[in-house]
């Protein structure tokens, strides 16, 4: 296994710097500690030709323009809080509005875009990049300092494992989440909707016309919604008015990640399944993607060009009491493990 580095550029003269893990199998993770952002995943099909699976940039200046968050963890707040409001404490909190009228993925200046300090490590489990960042309070409207790390580890057995760590110096809200978008055909390489997908999620949360949780959880059965059994993205996506973008909740047990998805690629043979602590997860199928950027192989990203599965706790947890809660007290600390892992059919 190693780990190599060089320079991706700088912003307001810090310096972003992409950091290489490769493993024994030959597969390979890129980040950048620019959003600490996923820029490429390389792994093999049934045949043992690689491809970069997650789409992406090829320069810093494309990370800096205007995307849909493309591989870059999101906070203090992923999703969605309604109307950029909470209360805590009895004490109301007014965040930054950019999604309608609703706060999203922590705002106009949120994890995404900045840069956070990363050093490489190597254990005896794999080889990893820590990142850390603190957010100032507050910063986008958030109370408190908000000190996050970060830990991207790679191991052999094709084991992508992120574990988040967060403290706080006064009560605040957090709820973080990596934000690839994954085509397991390869990046640049068509639609997803022939991808298969297993949810282990028998429940949902409802939302209204602007994406906000009503705070009914209703079953997937019986719905488009339902990927309780293995079946195709596209199978029923022209059922939804644009596509999948819904909070599942995991059927969960424990402490110790729990299986939320599976998908398998049936041209490439590819699968990933994914992993997690939290209790729930975003399926989104890239749905506004319209063209207007271009990708690391030179392809423009379409409509479904990609998927995310965002593990999280649900969208508007602060102002849904019956909700898991995402509020963090001084002297606790917010942890969450995910992980991605790769084989081939």
């Amino acid at each position: 296994m190693k780990i190599a580095k060089a320079s991706f550029g700088t912003v307001n003269r810090k310096e972003v710097t992409i950091f290489t893990l490769t493993n024994q199998h030959n597969m390979t993770v890129k980040i950048i500690n620019y959003g600490a952002t996923i820029t490429s995943v390389s792994v093999p099909d049934r045949k043992g030709k690689s491809a970069d699976v997650v789409l992406g940039f090829n320069t810093l200046k494309e990370y800096q323009q205007e995307h849909p968050y493309i591989g870059a963890v999101v906070g203090r707040y992923g999703n969605r809080i309604a109307k950029g409001r909470f209360v805590l404490n009895g004490q109301e909190y007014k965040l930054a509005v950019n999604d309608g009228e609703n706060h999203l993925h922590g705002g106009l200046v949120g994890f995404d875009k900045v840069v956070w300090e990363g050093k490489e490590f190597k254990n005896q489990d794999g080889i990893g990049v820590e990142l850390t960042y603190l957010s100032t309070e507050g910063e986008e409207g958030y109370p408190g300092n908000l000190r996050t790390t970060v830990r991207y580890l790679l191991n052999n057995q094709n084991e992508l494992v992120i574990n988040y760590l967060a403290s706080t110096d006064q009560t605040t809200v957090v709820n973080l989440t990596q934000h690839s978008y994954f085509n397991l055909k390869g990046e640049g390489c068509g639609d997803i909707l022939g991808h298969e997908l297993l949810l282990n999620a028998e429940l949902y949360t409802e939302v209204d016309e602007g994406l906000i949780p009503t705070g009914a959880l209703k079953p997937v059965k019986g719905t488009p919604l339902d990927f309780t059994t293995m079946k195709p993205m596209g199978a029923e996506i022209k059922e939804l008015s644009v596509g999948y973008d819904h909070n599942f909740v995991i059927n969960h047990k424990g402490k110790e990640p729990a299986l939320t998805a599976k998908v398998c690629e049936p041209e490439t043979g590819r699968v990933m399944e994914v992993f997690t602590t939290e209790p729930g997860v975003q399926f989104y199928t890239g749905n506004f993607l319209d063209g207007a950027l271009t990708g690391k192989s030179g392809s423009n990203y379409e409509k479904h060009s990609g998927f995310c599965l965002e593990t999280q706790h649900f969208p508007d947890s602060p102002n849904h009491s019956e909700f898991p809660s995402t509020t963090l007290n001084p002297g606790e600390v917010y942890k969450q493990t995910t992980i991605y892992k790769f084989s081939v059919l």
